[in-house]
């Protein structure tokens, strides 16, 4: 079993996941949203706008950003960002034993991977092409 991914819904329009984890953590290192963006593959603007919808999903933020100027502009995680992570992490700890202890007899049945999902992906794609040629008109 790889592992565990899992969301938890605040309500309808907030909700915390393992990629708002991540680049909260990425912004913990790096002391900036766009480095974290840059670390985690992602686009300045979706970072920010993940940010942005944290801080206003909350009654107060998870971050806090500074502006850039002759010091240079930047992010720092407030408490309640910091408590996130930690208590999200914990979390994980707990469903990914729950998880593997209660699947382990059905991971033991599951194919092992040999080729990636991508690649599976682009020989669906390729069948159908090649489907959709062969239709008589």
């Amino acid at each position: 079993m790889q592992g565990v991914r899992f969301r938890i819904d605040f309500n309808s329009r907030c909700s915390i996941g393992p990629g708002k984890i991540e680049l909260l953590e990425a912004i913990a290192r790096h002391g900036s949203i766009r480095q974290a963006a840059l670390d985690l593959g992602m686009s300045y603007r979706h970072a920010w706008l993940l940010i942005d919808d944290l801080n206003r999903s909350f009654t107060e933020p998870v971050i806090r950003a500074s502006v850039g100027g002759t010091g240079g502009g930047g992010a720092k995680l407030t408490g309640l960002g910091a408590d996130l992570i930690r208590r999200y992490r914990s979390a994980g700890r707990r469903i990914e034993s729950f998880a593997r202890a209660e699947f382990a007899e059905v991971a033991r049945k599951a194919r092992q991977e040999t080729t990636g999902r991508r690649e599976l992906g682009r020989r669906r794609l390729a069948k159908r092409k090649v489907a959709t040629r062969q239709r008589p008109l």
